[in-house]
């Protein structure tokens, strides 16, 4: 099994997408049919992410947690101004972010001696 699709609702669109661009998603804008316009993106593997607006104030914001693999950690963070602390891990370099919505985004710049 592989997974091939996330799709996170958001009730700060605009924020989450330049949160998620920032960590590399290149984002474009889709309607499907009557549904509501959103942003996604093709990740590796073909795994696409996806930012739809929440349909009312009361939709549950989930307490999803996702883990990024990326490139340049440490780039990534300046780039979001957030302040964390990286520490290694059996892979490599690892951080703890929150996105505009508070769900945490755990990024791993896997060094290239475990890169496999």
């Amino acid at each position: 099994m592989k997974v091939n699709l996330l799709v996170i609702r958001t009730s700060k669109l605009e924020d989450m997408r330049s949160f998620y661009s920032a960590l590399g998603a290149n984002f474009k804008k889709e309607k499907h049919g009557n549904g509501p316009e959103h942003y996604a993106a093709v990740l590796s593997d073909n795994f696409v992410l996806e930012l739809y607006p929440c349909i009312n104030e009361t939709e549950p914001v989930s307490g999803l947690w996702l883990g990024l693999r990326v490139d340049d950690l440490k780039k990534i963070l300046s780039s979001l101004g957030q302040s964390v602390k990286i520490r290694r891990v059996q892979q490599g370099m690892s951080a703890l972010v929150r996105d505009p919505e508070g769900r945490t985004v755990e990024l791993l710049q896997v060094d290239s001696t475990c890169a496999a």
